[in-house]
């Protein structure tokens, strides 16, 4: 497996990274199972993306004229409570909510109380049960680390929608970084994620190529 690492300064710059590096580089297939079985995806085997100032704003990425834009800070805000709430809407098998909003206090509680200097605030999505499901979580944890009076994330998502999902997915865990370190009392820091499943599906590729300015 060929492990890309991706070196950028806020979201939207990461993710144009992200699209040219899937589209020279990532591996094309026909999904077997999963969603839009049948059709083809790009996709990276392992990438670890840092993004040192993810609170830039804006936390949307720009694209050219003529492409839709694949997020927008109005559908990022309505995605919050799907992050950080237990609430479902009907049809939803699960949220990332019904996992992390338990979490979510414990950790800012751990690191008032205990001290900055741990490994044990992990955040976790899914359970044993969670294979069972049609489409288990994509997002499967949320590590966290304090240096230097900064908060960051560690991310980790087993299978990772490049073109749509990207964007508002990191847009609304930064987000919940944001809060996490005012709660907690300490500055804003860096996201680092990790996937051995990001991917563009066919259908977004031409967007993909626009976006990215490759022809």
């Amino acid at each position: 497996m060929e492990i890309s690492v991706i070196n950028s300064r806020d979201l939207s710059e990461a993710w144009f990274l992200c699209l040219r590096k899937t589209l020279t580089e990532g591996y094309e297939y026909k999904i077997e199972r999963g969603s839009y079985t049948g059709q083809r995806r790009k996709e990276l085997d392992f990438v670890v993306i840092q993004v040192r100032n993810p609170g830039t704003r804006p936390l949307t990425p720009s694209v050219p004229q003529g492409v839709p834009p694949p997020t927008s800070m109005e559908y990022i805000e309505s995605y919050l409570p799907y992050l950080m709430t237990a609430h479902k809407a009907e049809g939803e098998q699960y949220t990332y909510g019904q996992y992390l909003e338990e979490q979510i206090p414990k950790v800012i509680k751990m690191y008032r109380e205990d001290g900055y200097n741990t490994n044990q605030a992990f955040m976790a999505v899914g359970d044993s049960q969670s294979v069972f499901l049609s489409d288990p979580p994509c997002l499967r944890g949320i590590d966290t680390r304090i240096r230097d009076n900064k908060l960051n994330f560690v991310v980790y998502f087993r299978s990772w929608d490049l073109w749509a999902g990207f964007p508002s997915n990191l847009a609304a865990i930064q987000l919940l970084k944001e809060y996490m370190s005012s709660e907690i009392g300490v500055d804003d820091g860096e996201i680092i994620a990790l996937s051995k499943g990001m991917h563009l599906y066919e259908y977004s590729w031409e967007l993909a190529r626009a976006t990215a300015g490759m022809k």
